[in-house]
């Protein structure tokens, strides 16, 4: 007659299988901590510095704590010499109009293309993905000399028509969402009289808000960290925006870097704030991107 195993040979039996969950656990801990002390050392260097003197940068390391905690004086000079309020004023200006138009001009294009029969329609589709791989700097030469030829060098309309025009990203987005809704609702509007404006105003406009969510994220993120464009269209000072306002921090003879570090913390701290109001949108509007 065959004994029972006992609960030691069992544990025994079952420790070899037990180790690798624990290997792969300790390996997906080491990952995650090595990827936020990539994330978090720049940012403590950046706070830290903010903090401290012109002495103590030049004489102490990236990581030395400051000699006193509670000097402010570099977010002062950040925020005065910087012209912060005006910078902040002119993006959000450039947000507000490059992102109500990306969601217009994306979704109706989205819309266009999808619900539409055209001989074209395969050759443009072909288009927007061969103008994603081209790099936006080796066209920049035409570009700017459209930009001029209009009159909007040197005005806050430039880079507004200049990301409204680039964004392919969101006519893909609203693309799939899009076909995401049944035909039948057309179908049935039309039935009722509705035209092809009324049906994308009164039925696919109002789906489309997880893609709008989605769209607004990533083309504010993109637009509110943008240097290039602002720096190379708006040279003016009083037309900065918060990524070009720091420049003014750097000099031919050397740069200020702890009025450049409180700048940077105080241009830091509005998209955390939305970070923080919003995170549940992003996931939400990037799981359901990823579903459609």
């Amino acid at each position: 007659m065959t004994m029972p195993r006992t609960t030691a040979a069992r544990r025994t039996t079952a420790s070899p299988g037990l180790q690798r969950p624990r290997f792969g656990t300790g390996l997906t801990y080491l990952s995650l901590t090595v990827a936020a002390a990539v994330v978090l050392i720049p940012l403590a260097v950046v706070f830290l510095t903010s903090l401290k003197t012109s002495r103590e940068v030049t004489d102490g390391g990236a990581l030395t704590l400051p000699h006193d905690w509670l000097n402010l004086s570099n977010y002062a000079t950040a925020f005065d010499d910087g012209h912060l309020l005006t910078a902040l004023g002119n993006t959000v200006f450039v947000l507000a109009f490059s992102i109500t138009g990306t969601i217009v001009i994306g979704s109706m294009a989205a819309y266009a293309i999808d619900r539409f029969d055209f001989r074209a329609k395969r050759p443009v589709l072909v288009l927007f993905l061969v103008a994603t791989l081209v790099p936006g700097v080796t066209t920049q030469v035409a570009t700017f000399q459209v930009v001029n030829s209009f009159g909007l060098f040197n005005t806050r309309w430039a880079p507004v028509l200049l990301y409204m025009g680039t964004d392919i990203v969101s006519v893909y987005i609203f693309l799939q969402f899009i076909r995401s809704i049944p035909v039948s609702l057309d179908e049935a509007a039309r039935l009722d009289g509705a035209n092809a404006f009324t049906i994308y105003r009164r039925i696919i406009f109002p789906l489309l808000k997880p893609a709008i969510a989605t769209v607004v994220i990533i083309k504010g993120i993109t637009v509110y960290n943008d240097f290039y464009i602002p720096f190379l269209y708006m040279p003016s000072e009083n037309l900065g925006t918060m990524s070009t306002a720091l420049f003014r921090f750097k000099g031919p003879f050397g740069a200020h870097w702890e009025t450049i570090s409180a700048g940077t913390v105080l241009v830091i701290v509005p998209t955390l704030t939305a970070f923080l109001f919003l995170q549940r949108y992003i996931y939400n509007g990037f799981t359901q991107g990823a579903a459609k």
